[in-house]
């Protein structure tokens, strides 16, 4: 799951920059308002990588991934993006589970074998 999970929240760190990037442009927020908030979530977003196996590390990211859906606020495209970054999220913590489970019986069963 961390692989997959990791893989979603590293594409997010680029999306969220790129959004604050257009933010800059498309809103009347400062310059340092913009980038205290996509920085934050940027730091976020890398943090939570290593955080994903550690208890409360899954809900952090749903959280990240509500705040995408509502940074559509400000910037539109976001709205689109976050959903789809939703779906990433939903699709690497479900399938990725399926994988570690997996991963557990097919090592159970080649230590069994042994």
């Amino acid at each position: 799951m961390r692989t997959l999970c990791a893989s979603t929240l590293i594409g997010e760190f680029f999306v969220i920059g790129f959004a604050g990037l257009v933010a800059m442009q498309m809103s009347d927020l400062s310059t340092g308002t913009v980038w205290a908030v996509s920085g934050t979530a940027m730091a976020l977003s890398v943090l939570l990588c290593g955080m994903l196996t550690r208890p409360g590390g899954v809900q952090l990211g749903w959280l990240l991934q509500f705040g995408l859906v509502l940074s559509g606020f400000i910037v539109p495209m976001m709205f689109i993006l976050g959903v789809v970054f939703g779906g990433l999220w939903w699709a690497s913590v479900h399938f990725g589970r399926k994988i570690d489970e997996a991963k557990a019986r097919f090592a159970a069963e080649a230590a069994d074998a042994a």
